[in-house]
Protein backbone atom coordinates (compact mmCIF):
# COMPACT_ATOMS: atom_id res chain seq x y z
CA UNK A 1 0.00 0.00 0.00
CA UNK A 2 1.11 3.60 -0.57
CA UNK A 3 0.64 6.94 1.18
CA UNK A 4 -1.22 8.75 -1.61
CA UNK A 5 -4.40 10.28 -0.15
CA UNK A 6 -7.37 9.99 -2.47
CA UNK A 7 -11.15 10.06 -2.14
CA UNK A 8 -13.93 8.89 -4.51
CA UNK A 9 -14.54 11.14 -7.51
CA UNK A 10 -18.26 10.27 -7.59
CA UNK A 11 -20.99 9.92 -5.01
CA UNK A 12 -22.38 6.40 -5.26
CA UNK A 13 -25.52 4.83 -3.84
CA UNK A 14 -24.49 2.09 -1.43
CA UNK A 15 -21.05 3.61 -0.89
CA UNK A 16 -19.20 2.10 2.04
CA UNK A 17 -17.99 5.17 3.94
CA UNK A 18 -20.45 4.50 6.77
CA UNK A 19 -19.14 0.96 7.20
CA UNK A 20 -15.49 1.80 6.60
CA UNK A 21 -14.34 1.31 10.19
CA UNK A 22 -16.17 -2.02 10.35
CA UNK A 23 -14.59 -3.11 7.07
CA UNK A 24 -11.08 -2.04 8.06
CA UNK A 25 -11.19 -3.88 11.37
CA UNK A 26 -12.21 -7.05 9.53
CA UNK A 27 -9.52 -7.00 6.83
CA UNK A 28 -7.33 -10.09 6.54
CA UNK A 29 -4.05 -9.55 8.36
CA UNK A 30 -2.12 -9.91 5.12
CA UNK A 31 -3.06 -10.55 1.50
CA UNK A 32 -1.55 -10.56 -1.97
CA UNK A 33 -3.62 -9.07 -4.81
CA UNK A 34 -6.81 -7.07 -4.24
CA UNK A 35 -9.96 -7.67 -6.30
CA UNK A 36 -13.12 -5.56 -6.32
CA UNK A 37 -15.61 -6.79 -8.96
CA UNK A 38 -18.28 -4.20 -7.99
CA UNK A 39 -16.06 -1.16 -7.48
CA UNK A 40 -18.75 1.56 -7.61
CA UNK A 41 -17.37 4.80 -6.18
CA UNK A 42 -14.26 3.02 -4.91
CA UNK A 43 -14.42 4.11 -1.25
CA UNK A 44 -12.77 0.91 -0.01
CA UNK A 45 -10.27 0.84 -2.89
CA UNK A 46 -9.13 4.41 -2.19
CA UNK A 47 -8.96 3.76 1.55
CA UNK A 48 -6.79 0.64 1.19
CA UNK A 49 -4.73 1.85 -1.79
CA UNK A 50 -3.38 -1.64 -2.58
CA UNK A 51 -0.25 -1.87 -4.74
CA UNK A 52 -1.67 -4.74 -6.79
CA UNK A 53 -5.34 -4.57 -7.65
CA UNK A 54 -7.96 -5.44 -10.21
CA UNK A 55 -11.18 -3.44 -10.17
CA UNK A 56 -14.33 -3.97 -12.19
CA UNK A 57 -17.90 -2.79 -12.60
CA UNK A 58 -20.66 -3.61 -15.08
CA UNK A 59 -21.50 0.10 -15.37
CA UNK A 60 -19.73 1.03 -18.60
CA UNK A 61 -19.90 4.79 -18.00
CA UNK A 62 -18.38 4.45 -14.56
CA UNK A 63 -15.50 2.32 -15.80
CA UNK A 64 -14.96 4.72 -18.71
CA UNK A 65 -14.50 7.47 -16.13
CA UNK A 66 -11.95 5.48 -14.13
CA UNK A 67 -9.95 4.90 -17.31
CA UNK A 68 -10.25 8.51 -18.47
CA UNK A 69 -8.96 9.80 -15.12
CA UNK A 70 -6.12 7.27 -15.17
CA UNK A 71 -5.03 7.92 -18.76
CA UNK A 72 -6.09 11.52 -19.55
CA UNK A 73 -6.50 13.46 -16.29
CA UNK A 74 -5.71 16.90 -17.75
CA UNK A 75 -8.16 16.52 -20.64
CA UNK A 76 -10.79 15.16 -18.26
CA UNK A 77 -10.44 18.21 -15.99
CA UNK A 78 -10.60 20.62 -18.93
CA UNK A 79 -13.97 19.18 -19.96
CA UNK A 80 -15.25 19.21 -16.39
CA UNK A 81 -14.02 22.75 -15.74
CA UNK A 82 -15.91 23.94 -18.82
CA UNK A 83 -19.11 22.30 -17.55
CA UNK A 84 -18.69 23.71 -14.04
CA UNK A 85 -17.81 27.25 -15.15
CA UNK A 86 -20.92 27.62 -17.29
CA UNK A 87 -23.59 26.79 -14.72
CA UNK A 88 -25.99 29.79 -14.60
CA UNK A 89 -27.68 31.07 -11.45
CA UNK A 90 -30.73 29.02 -12.38
CA UNK A 91 -29.06 25.75 -13.30
CA UNK A 92 -32.11 23.58 -13.90
CA UNK A 93 -32.26 23.97 -17.69
CA UNK A 94 -28.47 23.74 -17.96
CA UNK A 95 -28.37 20.45 -16.03
CA UNK A 96 -31.00 18.84 -18.24
CA UNK A 97 -29.11 19.99 -21.31
CA UNK A 98 -25.94 18.32 -20.03
CA UNK A 99 -27.92 15.19 -19.17
CA UNK A 100 -29.38 15.14 -22.67
CA UNK A 101 -25.90 15.42 -24.21
CA UNK A 102 -24.67 12.60 -21.98
CA UNK A 103 -27.55 10.35 -23.06
CA UNK A 104 -26.99 11.22 -26.72
CA UNK A 105 -23.36 10.11 -26.49
CA UNK A 106 -24.51 6.89 -24.78
CA UNK A 107 -26.82 6.22 -27.74
CA UNK A 108 -23.89 6.80 -30.09
CA UNK A 109 -21.68 4.52 -27.96
CA UNK A 110 -19.15 7.33 -27.54
CA UNK A 111 -17.31 6.27 -24.40
CA UNK A 112 -14.56 8.88 -24.39
CA UNK A 113 -13.04 11.49 -22.08
CA UNK A 114 -15.85 13.98 -22.71
CA UNK A 115 -18.42 11.37 -21.68
CA UNK A 116 -16.43 10.73 -18.50
CA UNK A 117 -16.64 14.43 -17.63
CA UNK A 118 -20.36 14.54 -18.41
CA UNK A 119 -20.84 11.47 -16.22
CA UNK A 120 -19.08 13.02 -13.23
CA UNK A 121 -20.88 16.35 -13.70
CA UNK A 122 -24.37 14.82 -13.67
CA UNK A 123 -23.35 12.58 -10.76
CA UNK A 124 -22.43 15.63 -8.69
CA UNK A 125 -25.53 17.58 -9.74
CA UNK A 126 -28.24 14.92 -9.66
CA UNK A 127 -30.42 13.87 -6.75
CA UNK A 128 -28.28 12.12 -4.08
CA UNK A 129 -25.71 10.91 -6.60
CA UNK A 130 -28.19 8.23 -7.67
CA UNK A 131 -27.34 6.44 -10.91
CA UNK A 132 -30.63 5.30 -12.45
CA UNK A 133 -31.44 4.54 -16.06
CA UNK A 134 -34.61 3.82 -18.01
CA UNK A 135 -35.30 0.67 -20.05
CA UNK A 136 -33.18 2.10 -22.88
CA UNK A 137 -30.18 2.62 -20.59
CA UNK A 138 -30.55 6.42 -20.52
CA UNK A 139 -29.88 8.40 -17.35
CA UNK A 140 -33.05 9.94 -15.88
CA UNK A 141 -32.27 11.31 -12.39
CA UNK A 142 -33.43 14.91 -11.72
CA UNK A 143 -31.35 17.96 -10.77
CA UNK A 144 -30.30 18.59 -7.15
CA UNK A 145 -30.09 22.41 -7.53
CA UNK A 146 -26.38 22.44 -6.68
CA UNK A 147 -23.84 24.74 -8.34
CA UNK A 148 -20.83 23.36 -6.50
CA UNK A 149 -17.74 22.33 -8.42
CA UNK A 150 -17.54 18.74 -9.63
CA UNK A 151 -13.94 17.93 -8.76
CA UNK A 152 -10.77 18.84 -6.90
CA UNK A 153 -7.70 19.03 -9.12
CA UNK A 154 -5.29 17.55 -6.59
CA UNK A 155 -7.60 14.61 -5.94
CA UNK A 156 -8.01 13.81 -9.64
CA UNK A 157 -4.25 13.93 -10.19
CA UNK A 158 -3.62 11.67 -7.20
CA UNK A 159 -6.30 9.23 -8.35
CA UNK A 160 -4.72 9.19 -11.81
CA UNK A 161 -1.32 8.37 -10.34
CA UNK A 162 -2.73 5.66 -8.10
CA UNK A 163 -4.71 3.99 -10.91
CA UNK A 164 -1.71 3.66 -13.24
CA UNK A 165 -0.86 0.23 -11.83
CA UNK A 166 -4.45 -0.93 -11.40
CA UNK A 167 -6.20 -3.29 -13.83
CA UNK A 168 -9.62 -1.86 -14.75
CA UNK A 169 -12.28 -4.00 -16.45
CA UNK A 170 -15.96 -3.92 -17.34
CA UNK A 171 -17.03 -7.57 -17.37
CA UNK A 172 -19.26 -10.00 -15.48
CA UNK A 173 -18.26 -10.36 -11.83
CA UNK A 174 -17.32 -14.02 -12.24
CA UNK A 175 -14.93 -13.18 -15.07
CA UNK A 176 -13.46 -10.37 -12.97
CA UNK A 177 -12.43 -12.93 -10.33
CA UNK A 178 -11.08 -15.63 -12.63
CA UNK A 179 -7.43 -14.86 -11.88
CA UNK A 180 -7.85 -14.66 -8.11
CA UNK A 181 -5.54 -17.07 -6.29
CA UNK A 182 -4.89 -18.33 -2.79
CA UNK A 183 -3.97 -15.44 -0.50
CA UNK A 184 -5.74 -12.78 -2.61
CA UNK A 185 -8.44 -10.57 -1.06
CA UNK A 186 -11.78 -10.12 -2.83
CA UNK A 187 -14.13 -7.39 -1.58
CA UNK A 188 -17.66 -8.03 -2.87
CA UNK A 189 -19.96 -5.02 -2.61
CA UNK A 190 -22.63 -6.24 -5.01
CA UNK A 191 -25.82 -4.36 -5.93
CA UNK A 192 -28.17 -4.44 -2.97
CA UNK A 193 -30.70 -7.22 -2.60
CA UNK A 194 -34.08 -5.47 -2.28
CA UNK A 195 -35.52 -5.17 1.20
CA UNK A 196 -38.58 -6.80 -0.32
CA UNK A 197 -37.16 -10.06 -1.67
CA UNK A 198 -39.85 -10.29 -4.36
CA UNK A 199 -38.65 -7.11 -6.10
CA UNK A 200 -35.35 -6.87 -7.98
CA UNK A 201 -33.99 -3.71 -9.59
CA UNK A 202 -30.51 -2.36 -10.27
CA UNK A 203 -28.65 0.76 -11.34
CA UNK A 204 -27.90 -0.71 -14.78
CA UNK A 205 -30.35 -1.79 -17.45
CA UNK A 206 -28.87 -5.29 -17.23
CA UNK A 207 -30.11 -5.60 -13.65
CA UNK A 208 -28.87 -7.80 -10.82
CA UNK A 209 -31.42 -10.57 -10.48
CA UNK A 210 -32.18 -13.19 -7.89
CA UNK A 211 -30.18 -15.59 -10.05
CA UNK A 212 -27.24 -13.15 -9.93
CA UNK A 213 -27.27 -13.17 -6.13
CA UNK A 214 -27.38 -16.98 -6.11
CA UNK A 215 -24.52 -17.09 -8.61
CA UNK A 216 -22.52 -14.66 -6.48
CA UNK A 217 -22.99 -16.84 -3.38
CA UNK A 218 -21.66 -19.82 -5.34
CA UNK A 219 -18.67 -17.74 -6.46
CA UNK A 220 -18.04 -16.83 -2.81
CA UNK A 221 -17.93 -20.56 -2.02
CA UNK A 222 -15.59 -21.27 -4.95
CA UNK A 223 -13.20 -18.49 -3.96
CA UNK A 224 -13.25 -19.81 -0.40
CA UNK A 225 -12.29 -23.27 -1.66
CA UNK A 226 -9.52 -21.64 -3.68
CA UNK A 227 -8.01 -20.16 -0.53
CA UNK A 228 -8.98 -16.54 -1.20
CA UNK A 229 -9.98 -14.11 1.53
CA UNK A 230 -13.52 -12.89 0.79
CA UNK A 231 -15.63 -10.15 2.35
CA UNK A 232 -19.18 -9.41 1.18
CA UNK A 233 -21.50 -6.55 2.13
CA UNK A 234 -25.22 -6.14 1.42
CA UNK A 235 -28.58 -5.40 2.95
CA UNK A 236 -29.38 -7.65 5.87
CA UNK A 237 -32.25 -9.51 4.18
CA UNK A 238 -33.64 -13.00 4.53
CA UNK A 239 -32.30 -13.86 1.07
CA UNK A 240 -28.73 -12.85 1.86
CA UNK A 241 -28.76 -14.65 5.20
CA UNK A 242 -30.10 -17.82 3.56
CA UNK A 243 -27.42 -17.76 0.86
CA UNK A 244 -24.48 -17.49 3.27
CA UNK A 245 -25.65 -19.14 6.51
CA UNK A 246 -24.60 -22.56 7.78
CA UNK A 247 -21.30 -22.46 5.90
CA UNK A 248 -19.00 -21.42 8.72
CA UNK A 249 -18.73 -17.81 7.52
CA UNK A 250 -18.46 -14.90 9.97
CA UNK A 251 -21.64 -12.82 9.74
CA UNK A 252 -22.11 -9.40 11.41
CA UNK A 253 -25.02 -6.95 11.16
CA UNK A 254 -24.83 -3.16 11.62
CA UNK A 255 -27.19 -0.19 11.65
CA UNK A 256 -26.74 2.30 8.78
CA UNK A 257 -28.35 5.46 7.43
CA UNK A 258 -30.00 5.29 4.01
CA UNK A 259 -29.64 8.68 2.34
CA UNK A 260 -31.30 7.69 -0.96
CA UNK A 261 -34.73 7.13 0.53
CA UNK A 262 -36.87 10.28 0.31
CA UNK A 263 -38.88 9.34 3.43
CA UNK A 264 -37.06 10.39 6.59
CA UNK A 265 -38.53 7.53 8.63
CA UNK A 266 -37.16 5.03 6.10
CA UNK A 267 -33.59 6.30 6.19
CA UNK A 268 -32.30 3.76 8.67
CA UNK A 269 -31.56 0.12 8.02
CA UNK A 270 -29.20 -2.74 8.62
CA UNK A 271 -26.31 -3.99 6.56
CA UNK A 272 -24.46 -7.25 6.75
CA UNK A 273 -20.75 -8.08 6.47
CA UNK A 274 -19.82 -11.66 5.66
CA UNK A 275 -16.23 -12.96 5.81
CA UNK A 276 -14.84 -16.42 5.05
CA UNK A 277 -11.86 -16.02 7.39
Amino acid sequence: MNNIKVSPFVKWAGGKRQLMDRILERLPQDFNNYYEPFVGGGAVLFELKPQKASINDINKSLINSYKAIRDFPEEFMLHLNYLDSNIPDEGNKYYYGVREKYNYKILLDEYDVELAALFVFINKHCFNGLYRVNKNGLFNVPYNNSKRGSYEESNILQISEFLRNIEITCVDFEIACEKAEKGDFIFLDSPYAPLNDTSFTSYTKEGFSLESHIRLSKLFDKLTDRGCYCMLTNHNTELIRELYSNKGYMIDVFDVKRMINSKADSRTGKEIIICNY
